[in-house]
Order: C-alpha cells, then sequence, then structure tokens
C-alpha cells in the first residue's frame, strides 16, 4: 500500500469520528431542538443574533483555526507519526468533546463566557481561576495572532512588517466592537474558500509532484534535539487536537445558534474540520522534507509555509495557499478580542448594546495587546501554549460534571480530563518557564496529581449532582 493511503485513512478516520462518536456525545449531553435558545430570548443585534446553522460553523471554523493547527503539527512533526495519532485520536475523543460542550453549555447557561460556565459547574473557586485565565489567554492569543500573520503577509508583499501590524490591530478594533453580523458574519464565508483552497492545494500538490508520504517517519520519537513526546507534543499541537482556546470562542456561536441539534456539526464539526487541517500540515513536514533535521533546518514554521506553499503550487496558487494560513490567525485574533470584551462584561455586568460600554472595555485591552507586541514572541508562545492546555483540561472537567449532574457516561469527558491534567502538570513541572525539574520527576508529579484530581472529582459526584444546573431559568435574574 502506497504511504499516502495512510494520510487518507487518517482523514476518514476523523470523518468517521464525527459521524459516529458525535452522536455519542450529543445524545449523553441531551440535544433538543425545541430548547429556547438565547438568540431569541436575549436578542440585542450586536452579540446576540441568529444566523444560519452554515454560517454559524464557517466562522466557528475560522475563529478555532488559529495559526495553531498549521504552526503546531509543523512543529510536531518533528517527533514522528506519534503527532498524527495525536491528531487524529486527540480531535475525536478531546478536541470535539471539548468543544462540542463548550458550547452547548454556554447555550444552555444564556450564551454566557467560559468562566460562568465553569462557575456554574465546578464552583465558584474554578470560576475566579478561569476568569484569569481566560482573559489572559485571549489578549496573548490576539496578540500573538497579529505577529504572525503580519510577518506573513509581510514577506508576501515586501512592506514593512509594523505596517501589516497597524492594518491588523485596526481590522481587529473594527471586528471588536461592532455587530458580529458586520464584519465576521460577512467576511467569513469568503475566508473560508481561500482556507479551503490553502488546505486542498498542499494536500494534493503533495501527490501530484510525486512525493514519498512519510518517508523518514518511524514510531519513535525523531525529535533532532531530543525533546520528550511527553508532554510536550500535547502541548505543542494543540489546536488540530485539542485547544482551550476553543472555549473561549465557542460562546459566540452559542449566542447566534437556531437550534440544539445545531450543535454538533457547529462544535464538533469545526473540529473534527480543524483536525484535518492540521493533518495535512503535519503530514507536509514529514513528507516535503527528507529528514527532521531538514524541516527543523527550513526555519519557523511561517518560513516553511512559505517554502511549501510556494513550491508545491507555484507563484500564484503559493500565494492563495499563504493567504490561506494568513486568514487563519486573522480570524482567530480577531474573535480573541472579541471574546475578552464578552468575558469581561459578563464579569462585571456590563451591558453590550451601547456603543460606548463596549469601548469602555476594548480600549484597555487594545493597549494592552499593543504592549505585548514588544514581548518575545517565543516567550509569549510558551505561556499561551501551558495556559491554552490548562484551560481545555478545566473545560473538559466541567463537561464532566454536566454529565454527572444528567447521570450520562461522564468518562466521555473525565477520562481525556484526567490525561490532560497529567499533561499540563508535567510540562509545567518540567518546562523553564515553570519549576525547571527532571523530565522524569515532573512525569511521576504530572501522574500523582492526575489520579488525585480523578479521586476528587469521583468524590464530588454528589454535590454536582445537587448543584450543577442542568440550565438557567430565563427572566430577569437570568438576564
Amino acid at each position: 500500500m502506497p504511504n499516502y493511503m495512510y494520510f487518507f485513512i487518517a482523514v476518514v478516520a476523523l470523518i468517521l469520528g464525527f459521524a459516529l462518536y458525535s452522536r455519542v456525545v450529543e445524545k449523553f449531553f441531551g440535544a433538543d431542538e425545541n430548547h429556547d435558545m438565547p438568540c431569541e430570548r436575549l436578542a440585542d443585534g450586536v452579540d446576540y443574533i441568529k444566523m444560519p446553522g452554515w454560517k454559524i460553523f464557517l466562522i466557528q471554523l475560522l475563529n478555532i483555526a488559529g495559526v495553531g493547527p498549521v504552526f503546531g503539527p509543523i512543529m510536531g512533526a518533528l517527533y514522528g507519526p506519534t503527532a498524527l495519532l495525536w491528531i487524529v485520536l486527540g480531535s475525536i475523543f478531546a478536541g470535539g468533546v471539548h468543544d462540542y460542550f463548550s458550547g452547548m453549555l454556554s447555550s444552555r447557561y444564556h450564551g454566557k463566557s467560559t468562566p460562568d460556565v465553569v462557575g456554574y459547574t465546578l464552583g465558584n473557586i474554578f470560576k475566579q481561576i478561569m476568569r484569569v485565565f481566560a482573559v489572559v489567554l485571549l489578549v496573548l492569543v490576539g496578540t500573538v495572532f497579529v505577529a504572525a500573520p503580519a510577518g506573513l503577509l509581510s514577506g508576501l508583499t515586501g512592506w514593512n512588517g509594523a505596517i501589516w501590524v497597524v492594518i491588523i490591530f485596526a481590522y481587529y478594533f473594527l471586528a471588536t466592537i461592532l455587530p458580529i453580523d458586520v464584519i465576521i458574519g460577512r467576511l467569513y464565508p469568503l475566508f473560508a474558500v481561500v482556507l479551503i483552497i490553502m488546505a486542498v492545494g498542499v494536500a494534493g500538490g503533495l501527490i501530484a509532484k510525486g512525493y514519498e508520504f512519510y518517508s523518514w517517519a518511524e514510531w519513535t520519537n525523531q525529535h533532532p534535539q531530543g525533546l520528550p513526546i511527553w508532554p510536550l507534543l500535547f502541548v505543542t499541537i494543540a489546536c488540530g487536537a485539542l485547544s482551550g482556546f476553543h472555549a473561549t470562542q465557542s460562546p459566540m456561536m452559542a449566542r447566534c445558534m437556531a437550534n440544539e441539534r445545531q450543535g454538533r456539526s457547529i462544535f464538533y464539526g469545526a473540529m473534527i474540520a480543524e483536525g484535518i487541517i492540521a493533518l495535512i500540515w503535519a503530514t507536509a513536514g514529514m513528507t516535503f522534507y527528507e529528514s527532521p533535521e531538514a524541516l527543523m533546518a527550513a526555519g519557523n514554521p511561517g518560513q516553511v509555509v512559505n517554502q511549501v506553499c510556494t513550491t508545491l503550487l507555484g507563484p500564484v496558487g503559493g500565494v492563495l495557499a499563504i493567504l490561506g494560513v494568513v486568514v487563519l490567525p486573522v480570524t482567530s485574533g480577531d474573535t480573541a478580542f472579541r471574546a475578552a470584551r464578552l468575558t469581561i462584561s459578563d464579569m462585571f455586568g456590563f451591558g453590550q448594546k451601547a456603543i460606548a460600554s463596549r469601548l469602555s472595555i476594548a480600549i484597555p485591552i487594545f493597549a494592552i495587546g499593543i504592549a505585548l507586541t514588544f514581548v518575545d514572541f517565543n516567550i509569549i508562545w510558551r505561556y499561551f501554549g501551558w495556559s491554552n492546555q490548562t484551560l481545555a483540561t478545566i473545560v473538559l472537567w466541567t463537561a464532566a460534571a454536566y454529565l454527572v449532574k444528567r447521570h450520562s457516561f461522564h468518562w466521555i469527558a473525565s477520562l481525556p480530563a484526567t490525561i490532560m491534567t497529567a499533561v499540563v502538570i508535567s510540562y509545567i513541572c518540567m518546562e523553564r518557564i515553570g519549576l525547571n525539574l527532571p523530565h522524569m520527576v515532573s512525569n511521576i508529579i504530572g501522574l500523582v496529581v492526575a489520579v488525585a484530581a480523578l479521586g476528587y472529582f469521583l468524590s464530588r459526584k454528589a454535590w454536582f449532582d445537587a448543584n450543577v444546573p442542568l440550565e438557567l431559568p430565563y427572566g430577569a435574574a437570568g438576564k
């Protein structure tokens, strides 16, 4: 069997995961097509606006698919085919579950932001922790997703990168304060076409030009620097397998969804689509270059994207493909700042119908974002990676607690939550940004904390059953 068939097997596995496992997840959640929706009861013409399901899906996909499913898999390809396995299994059994519950729980809780959703299920302490994590993460994402597209556009046009930074920040600001259907609702379908051209073009180019797929891939750790697969791979490839950033985006779409039955395709489906994008770029890293050393020598992920696209697709196709990669961070950076505004407004109870109220939050967070552009990108990215997966872990525990309340099979969420607890604890213990402990010691600590977290969760099942609301009542208190 030719090696490229393994790529198609992985794609089919992701599609089957959506077709089969997403229905299991939907059943355990208890989606009801007759349930009241936030877009109808709390319509405000700004954030709570009913939109067609297909448009919400495209917006959700572009919201969650920043540079993560491109840059992360390129870096993850250095580890070998384990990266492919994590993308497929992670998307189906962790990322899809995480994204579905982050959106559907928000819908049941009036479109509230992630910290409030966590607070309703895990309690006030976790709510306060999540408020800090979510706002910090969103501002970091918004800042990171200025530098990456600015660099790519600078290389494409020859303009100074600082000019593109100003242009991108100006766009982000407008997308943050204007009603969601003014810019985001209109531009995202067009951006989606560019994104599809990029993904299909790169995969097709590898086949058409006769590249041998996965020529150097072996089931061993192939990282040229010997970096350990556990836990680094599971933080390196976040978007495209499991990413806490997605939970900050899902509530925006929960405020626009007309029917709970749409949630399976919008939230779980967008995660699977992002997994396919990640699969393409991990495959490109292991196919276009003759060795992991050659991949590393090619430069940073942005330079890899440029080289792969222009070589496979020629000048015109290369430009379109690079623009597709630019679209990814731009369409996540704008909604990152928008989600930060909504999270802060939920935190302090600020209504967002008036433009003055939106500006009172948007201006300070953009001032912080602009200041962060002067900080070393690599430092920001390392902190983003850990905080991102920590957020994902907490949201999975949140989903598990909700399933306990429903007397459903909580293991679809609690098992990946336990695994990711071990990942994030091991990572912060091992990394220089954390405790800088030896690798084996860090792994043992991560395992112990993960088992303890699971034990604590199981001991709290009665509390969850008594205190977690299945939904919030509408009315003055709900608003």
